[in-house]
């Protein structure tokens, strides 16, 4: 190879890099940010602003129950079909227990071998029990198997109790409404 190719592949290699140069400096022209005035990020306070608070009104558990749904709580237990069975003497699933009389069931007392957190808790399952549960799992028994992160919504949360409570040969009567 002469002088004049090693010329030649320097000189592209030069202009490709002019080239880039100029492209950066004609986007950021184009695409300019400003400069804050003080660097770096507001972090926010642990003061609470003023103002007015929307505070979320929430309906009491018995109320909410007597505006449930079995059917609405029947569609939102079917991707608890996966886990659990709803069938009146049907053998629990390996990751999760036969729900069928599961309100005013004794907690942990079925075939199913319960965490050792669900085993402690002791008690049996009322429907504050139960919905407190639903929302939160991990947050309730510590510990527990049940890896359904919670239903917030506490509607849905109470069809889901009126059709758990339907799975029953004796339902269990609803709280009345205080």
């Amino acid at each position: 190879m002469n002088a004049f190719e090693l010329n030649k592949i320097a000189g592209a290699l030069l202009g490709m890099l002019l080239f880039v140069m100029g492209l950066n400096l004609f986007a950021d022209a184009i695409f300019a940010n400003p400069r804050p005035a003080t660097p770096g990020y507001d972090l926010p306070s642990g003061e609470k602003k003023a103002g007015p608070v929307a505070a979320v009104a929430v309906e009491p558990l018995p109320v909410l129950l007597a505006k449930a749904d079995v059917k609405r709580g029947e569609a939102a237990m079917k991707a608890c079909a996966s886990c659990h069975t709803f069938a009146k003497d049907a053998a629990p699933k390996p990751t999760g227990p036969a729900l069928y009389g599961v309100v005013g069931r004794a907690k942990g007392s079925t075939g199913y071998a319960y965490s050792d957190g669900m085993k402690a808790k002791g008690g049996a399952w009322t429907f504050e029990d139960l919905d407190a549960f639903i929302a939160n799992p991990k947050g309730v028994i510590s510990g527990t198997k049940m890896s359904f992160g919670g239903e917030k919504d506490a509607a849905k949360r109470a069809d889901i109790l009126v059709y758990l409570r339907s799975l029953a040969d004796a339902p269990v009567a609803l709280p009345a409404a205080k």
